[in-house]
């Protein structure tokens, strides 16, 4: 994972200076433009899928929101009865996600702001990262599920940019920016090339594709992830 604090240094910096209003806006109700408005509809869309993979009554399981934003997931995760931990690289956006979160579950949701998996202790029943998995390289992501395939009992849900020629020309344009000016570039992935990376690092489990999901600007992929039965 030797890229991997280098791109997460950069996330964080996109989303908790350069960018926090625009995430804010976007993942309220509030008013948004016709491009925005896509990306909003297929993450709600992409929300919806993920949360379907996990049992609806969660009551007695514990959960980790890894890359919880402003939060939305992991209030639908407490609110089906789980234990949440909810961690994001980006303090500014966690401290949104407080301030919106329902009185009535402030005990069931604990907010963190740090890394996605060095930042939480214990194990969990479950794991989901939304869209913040998308920046890294392939081997990058199959060195953060081989962190996480020890603290996890059930199923690691994430999501990919799919490597589609939209998203490729999206990449290189955006790699032609100067550093300094870049905000963090989708890095497109396939299933293949994700499931290679896997073998490459010695990391032993199912990976398996759930769905795509498009929604104008808005495309990405729904992976799972379970590590060995012992």
């Amino acid at each position: 994972m030797a890229n991997y604090a280098t791109t997460r240094d950069r996330v964080e910096h996109y989303f908790d200076r350069t960018a926090t209003k625009v995430w804010e806006q976007l993942t309220s109700d509030a008013p948004v433009s016709g491009v925005r408005a896509t990306v909003r509809a297929g993450r709600d869309q992409m929300r919806a899928l993920m949360l379907a993979q996990l049992p609806e009554d969660l009551r007695g399981a514990r959960v980790l929101d890894a890359g919880c934003g402003t939060g939305t997931m992991a209030v639908e995760l407490a609110q089906r009865g789980a234990d949440v931990v909810a961690v994001d690289i980006s303090p500014a956006l966690v401290g949104i996600a407080e301030q919106r979160m329902p009185a009535n579950l402030a005990g069931n949701i604990t907010w963190v702001a740090g890394d996605m998996l060095d930042s939480t202790t214990g194990v969990f029943d479950y794991i989901l990262a939304m869209d913040s998995m998308i920046y890294y390289s392939a081997l990058d992501i199959a060195g953060l599920l081989a962190k996480a395939s020890p603290r996890l009992e059930g199923k690691f849900v994430f999501t990919i940019a799919p490597r589609t020629p939209a998203l490729m020309a999206m990449w290189r344009v955006g790699k032609m920016f100067p550093r300094a000016d870049r905000s963090p570039v989708m890095v497109p992935q396939t299933v293949v090339g994700v499931a290679d990376a896997l073998r490459t690092s010695g990391v032993k489990g199912r990976l398996k594709e759930i769905e795509r999901v498009k929604s104008g600007f808005y495309i990405s992929t729904a992976l799972s992830f379970e590590g060995p039965k012992p």
